[in-house]
Order: structure tokens, then C-alpha cells, then sequence
């Protein structure tokens, strides 16, 4: 008889973070007649990570494996670099509230007649999956310049009674910032509008691959892999225009994929190796030996 399955498994975790005395920047335009600008640096940011972690697993067993991971999370901060300007308690840029992944590897039974068996032998089959929600997005009314050549950006005024998004099945994932909704602040002052409100558009993709190992001798093989990048050619799009001076704003310009990055030096990874672009396919040959 086979030996028995291994039994699937199911792990909760409860996983935290907390950050103190982080790094703050405050920057003060013409404190006094004597200065036109101030730059105070001290360690008053905070950050604070809670999330619940669930994993199923199934080990593999008569050709199947099996990972599936869920996150609920939250991260809080000040401010989600060094660079940070000022305390504005709110979402973290990265925050990532639901996050699903899961992957899954069959290698197809071979037939028992040999003809059949050297054709349809040796086939497996893997597929991801990537599900996760809306990231921040910060609005800019106003870009000032200090003296230390960086740039001090301010959010607007929220218009009271205005919605925040509007839904329009002709713009990039059926939504855009409502600009009615927003107005630039007078010269001096912080915006209304807090920190990190906004959000962008929700990832969804699926990757399959189909592969086949070729036996050449007993130590000698070779693998054909066939790989379908976003095999449904879901449209996956990047965080809207956050600039109210743009004429884009509140409008996805681009691909998820390429808001990761350019590729060029500082710029991200290529969108070539990033998940959120179109449809793609990739072929390749491996040797085992």
C-alpha cells in the first residue's frame, strides 16, 4: 500500500513591531529675520506594525504541494523613511492591509502504455497566485524648496461634503480622485487633509507555468519550462496622479508594474521582473546534470 498522505497543516501567528525614538525632520521657513530656514533633527517618530499571519500547507504527496499565506496587517509611523518631514501620525506608504498569495505544484500522473507514457511522461504543472489591496497614496498641493536643496511638500484643504472618489468606467480601474474634492491651502499653512488617506487600486494576478523533464541518461536531464505571467491579462494599474497641479490628477497613467519602477539607476527594478504588467510569456531551457 502507499504510504499515507501527509496531513495538511494551518498556522495563525500574531506578529508586532514597534519603533521609538526614530528619526524626525522638521523643517521652519523664516522662524525669525535671522534665518530662512531651520532644519531640526531629533528622534521623536514612532512606528507600530500589528498583523495576523495565516498559512496553509500541504507537503508534497502522490504529485501535489500546496502554500497559501493571508496577511491582515497595519502599519502606523510618523514618518516611513529618515527622510520624513514633520510628525504625521497615519498609514505607513507601505501599508498593505490584506495580502493573499498562494502556489501550487502537480506533477501529472504519467500513462501506463509506453507510447503514451513517452509522450505525456513527466509533465508538471505550477501556478501563483497574488492578491493584495490598495496601497496609500499622499496628495501634494504644494511643492516648497528649502535651503538644504530638498523639497517640503504639502497636502491640500479637504472640501467638505465632496466625495473622494469618483467612478468613471472609462478611467484606468473604473475610479479617480474627485478634484473638486480638494483645494491648495494658503501659503504657510498645512493642508487639511491628512496623511496617507488616499488609496490606489487593489493587485490581482495569475502566473502558470507548464514544464517537462527530459531524461537523458541517468545523471544527464533536461527541463523545458513554458511561464505565463498574468495568464488572465488582468488589468493591474499604479497609484493615481498625487499632484493637483498635474492634469493627470487622480488618474493611473501606467501599469502597476512600471509605477515599481523604470529600471534606470534609482529607479526601481526593471517592470520586466516586476508582477502588475500585461500578459506575458517566457520559454526557457535548463540542463541537470
Amino acid at each position: 500500500m502507499p504510504p499515507a498522505a501527509p496531513d495538511p497543516t494551518i498556522t495563525a501567528s500574531y506578529v508586532a513591531a514597534l519603533g521609538r525614538e526614530l528619526i524626525s525632520v522638521r523643517r521652519l521657513v523664516t522662524p525669525n529675520p535671522d534665518f530662512l530656514s531651520v532644519q531640526l533633527v531629533r528622534n521623536e517618530a514612532t512606528s507600530d506594525y500589528h498583523a495576523l499571519q495565516l498559512q496553509f500547507q500541504r507537503r508534497l504527496s502522490r504529485g501535489l504541494q500546496a502554500l497559501a499565506s493571508y496577511t491582515w496587517s497595519h502599519s502606523i509611523d510618523d514618518a516611513s523613511s529618515d527622510f520624513g518631514v514633520g510628525l504625521d501620525h497615519a498609514s505607513s506608504d507601505f501599508d498593505l492591509r490584506h495580502s493573499f498569495s498562494s502556489a501550487i505544484t502537480y506533477d501529472v500522473p504519467a500513462p501506463s502504455p509506453p507510447v503514451a507514457r513517452a509522450v505525456l511522461g513527466n509533465w508538471s504543472i505550477d501556478t501563483i497566485v497574488r492578491l493584495q489591496s490598495a496601497t496609500p497614496v499622499d496628495l501634494i498641493a504644494r511643492s516648497n524648496f528649502t535651503l538644504f536643496g530638498e523639497t517640503v511638500n504639502v497636502r491640500p484643504d479637504y472640501v467638505a461634503g465632496q466625495p473622494l472618489y469618483l467612478t468613471d468606467r472609462l478611467a484606468p480601474g473604473g475610479k479617480l480622485f474627485n478634484r473638486a474634492a480638494f483645494v491648495i491651502p494658503p501659503v504657510g499653512r498645512q493642508g487639511s487633509l491628512g496623511r496617507n488617506v488616499m488609496r490606489g487600486f487593489p493587485l490581482n494576478q495569475t502566473d502558470f507555468s507548464l514544464r517537462r523533464r527530459f531524461g537523458l541518461s541517468e545523471r544527464v536531464s533536461l527541463m523545458f519550462r513554458a511561464d505565463v505571467f498574468n495568464v488572465f491579462n488582468h488589468p493591474n494599474f499604479a497609484d493615481p496622479v498625487n499632484s493637483l497641479s498635474s492634469g493627470s490628477f487622480g488618474l493611473s497613467t501606467q501599469t502597476f508594474g512600471k509605477g515599481l519602477g523604470s529600471g534606470t539607476f534609482g529607479a526601481g527594478l526593471s517592470p520586466l521582473y516586476q508582477i502588475g504588467g500585461a500578459r506575458s510569456v517566457q520559454f526557457s531551457f535548463k540542463a541537470q546534470f
